[in-house]
């Protein structure tokens, strides 16, 4: 298939749930899908060959970080990001404008561009809508996004305007720009909590007619009711045949509701970062491994669970190894936690594909975080 053809396989005849599949110049993504964050080239603590045993099939990496270290310079000279980091299937690239207004210590935006002073050592950069696609272009990514600015909750309806304004520019611009061989671009849909702002920018990024679209500036703070409404007010007005990204958002509930309203793809830190901080998920809920009342317990990190952690450790010496800062207990809950969420897209995968996702997502809802995901060995009714 030729690398931006998006195949609608399923869709939930009673909602927005769609089964799909995205082909890239480094093959197919079957959606909905979860990509793992490899920000710095590499998904913390996981080679490539233990994220394709879990089957995942495109990670993320980021144009901001792998510019100031090791240097776009570098990995072309590698051969570009897929060499790079020894990943032979596909690579989404972040274009390194959330981490400008996140990160930098200073930055000043203009029509231009922005520049900015690097978060690791000062040094004054300058990023803007051409220069973004030309480090993505450097880099040899599946799927290039554009350069836009994201705006923070709270955001008053005058700095919103502006924003999607400057978004709606830097697209434009990005669009004309050349790629790599096979590389997609999408746009990314910007407006904060204002439907109307939110409407204009997602039918001004259709007139540049992208690969696929994203959904930018929600999870930045507001509550869960605006979470969705961004999310509503994004999908109803983009095309139907072109895959659909929620950036940023990675937690059961938000993604189960987001699919039923027709999102495709996702990404977020919090299975590798909440790893390191001695979380665990389950298919009940997310539970701290860390604390004392594991200390003796004898289950895997979640019963029923076929990973290499579940399989062959409990939860004591998980725990044991996190509380002495042992490197193998930050590996193994963090291939337990990818697991979970390659397991989680799959089961919602498998929903839409028996043609009744609404059932599903109202009882993942009502069950999902009940209290049951890390209860003490002899605290159920079994």
């Amino acid at each position: 298939m030729t690398p931006g053809t998006f195949e609608i396989l399923k869709q939930d005849p009673r909602g927005g749930a769609r089964l799909g599949r995205l082909w890239t110049a480094h093959g197919p993504v079957d959606t909905p899908v979860f990509m793992p964050v490899g920000t710095q080239a590499t998904v913390k603590a996981m080679t490539p060959a233990e994220l394709e045993a879990l089957d995942f099939q495109i990670v993320l990496g980021n144009t901001y970080h792998l510019n100031i270290r090791p240097g776009v310079d570098v990995i072309e000279q590698m051969g570009g990001l897929h060499s790079f980091m020894g990943w032979g299937r596909a690579i989404l690239t972040d274009s390194g404008g959330y981490q400008v207004f996140s990160l930098a210590k200073l930055n000043r935006i203009t029509d231009e561009g922005v520049t900015f002073q690097s978060h690791v050592d000062g040094a004054t950069h300058v990023l803007g809508p051409e220069s973004a696609m030309a480090l993505q272009r450097r880099l040899g990514s599946d799927i290039a996004m554009v350069f836009d600015e994201c705006t923070p909750y709270p955001c008053d309806r005058k700095y919103a305007c502006q924003a999607v304004d400057r978004t709606l520019a830097w697209a434009a611009l990005c669009a004309r720009q050349p790629r790599a061989a096979g590389q997609l671009v999408f746009g990314i849909v910007q407006g904060s909590v204002y439907a109307d702002l939110r409407e204009r920018c997602a039918r001004g990024l259709m007139e540049l007619a992208f690969d696929g679209y994203a959904i930018g500036g929600v999870s930045v703070g507001e509550p869960h009711a605006l979470i969705l409404q961004g999310i509503e007010e994004s999908v109803r007005h983009l095309p139907a045949d072109r895959p659909r990204y929620l950036m940023g958002v990675g937690s059961h509930p938000h993604m189960v509701e987001a699919v039923a309203r027709g999102v495709d793809m996702f990404d977020c830190v919090m299975p590798t970062r909440l790893a390191r901080h001695g979380t665990a998920f389950t298919r009940a809920g997310k539970y701290p491994v860390k604390a004392a009342l594991y200390s003796r317990d004898p289950r895997p990190l979640e019963e029923g669970c076929p990973c290499y952690a579940c399989r062959h450790f409990s939860r004591a010496y998980v725990r044991h190894l996190m509380n002495v800062n042992e490197i193998l207990g930050i590996r193994l809950l963090t291939m337990h936690n990818l697991y979970r969420y390659g397991a989680f897209v799959q089961e919602m995968r498998e929903a839409i594909a028996a043609g009744d996702y609404g059932t599903y997502a109202r009882r993942f809802v009502v069950e999902y975080g009940n209290g049951r995901a890390g209860e003490p060995a002899n605290g159920r009714d079994e």
